[in-house]
């Protein structure tokens, strides 16, 4: 796999060692710490056009998830080393080898779901969240069981292994991923995605156990993290630090209600945010919108 050193030129580069093994990441800026977590399917590179933006007022570290773009992809059963409690483990170990014990959290998508649990977990860890584009897992399945939301690629991908596995190396993984990305980007094409940032996607896709590790995320969330969730919903946890929620105006659109009234109603009944005119992707789609809502709130 490579990656090209100009998405993040002024960045210094980190290889931190964890429990999952290493995890890649990039820091620059000073002041206060905000750590940026990718989501599905891509890597700390979705942030290339967000990050220089905040690192002018912050310390910005990006990383890339476990099992993500650079970062070591333990090999697990059933999700049992994809849970979103383990990964933010990770955010948490990496962040203290960086000389950080709190910090602030933006993330997105599937980085968003272990920013929120990092922070139920660990409450004195994270001083501000922000969650871009995605609804609690917990309201996601009760939304696909329900019918709601036909989100196919939830239980697809969370199929006992190697069934999905096998379907998308038959597909081809570019297809397949690439596919996906372009249903849920606003313009329905992949032309927010630059060629470079491509090329680092498909190069950490193209390895079966990054494959396997993103379908064991998703096995992570259809039974470990939806029961973590449930736990906390049953116990009337909410969020203890302030949070944002942003969202893009085509992709969670299933429902009447806002997601910030879903987050307002269950974790987050103090959160703020507002809706980016943008598709799924919104870091890649509209990076400068991104970037004013996060420095606004941060």
């Amino acid at each position: 796999m490579s990656q090209p050193v100009e998405f993040f030129p002024s960045f210094a580069s980190h290889w931190i060692d964890t429990d999952a093994g290493r995890i890649f990441a990039r820091s620059a800026g000073s002041g206060p710490p905000l750590v940026l977590l990718h989501g599905f399917p891509q890597s700390m590179v979705m942030w290339r056009r967000v990050a220089p933006l905040l690192a002018q007022h912050f310390h910005v570290v990006v990383m890339d998830l476990r099992g993500y773009g650079w970062s070591s992809a333990p090999d697990s059963d059933n999700g049992e080393l994809y849970t979103k409690r383990m990964m933010a483990d990770d955010v948490v170990q990496a962040m203290e080898d960086l000389g950080h014990i709190r910090f602030r959290l933006a993330g997105h998508d599937r980085g968003a779901r272990l920013g929120y649990r990092l922070a139920l977990d660990h409450p004195g860890r994270i001083e501000k969240l922000a969650l871009l584009d995605i609804l609690p897992t917990v309201e996601v399945w009760k939304n696909i069981r329900s019918g709601k939301t036909p989100a196919a690629h939830w239980t697809f991908l969370s199929q006992p292994a190697p069934t999905p596995e096998h379907e998308i190396a038959a597909q081809g993984p570019d297809a397949y991923f690439e596919g996906l990305m372009a249903k849920w980007s606003k313009s329905q094409t992949l032309q927010a995605f630059d060629r470079a940032a491509l090329e680092a996607y498909r190069s950490a896709w193209g390895d079966t156990s990054r494959i396997h590790a993103f379908c064991e995320d998703y096995r992570a969330g259809a039974a470990q993290d939806l029961a973590a969730d449930e736990a906390d919903v049953a116990a009337g946890r909410t969020l203890s630090c302030p949070a944002q929620i942003l969202w893009g105006n085509f992709y969670l659109t299933a429902s009447a209600r806002t997601p910030l009234d879903v987050w307002r109603a269950g974790f987050a009944p103090q959160a703020t945010g507002t809706a980016i005119d943008a598709g799924h992707f919104l870091a890649e789609e509209n990076p400068q919108a991104t970037a004013e809502a996060l420095l606004s709130f941060f």
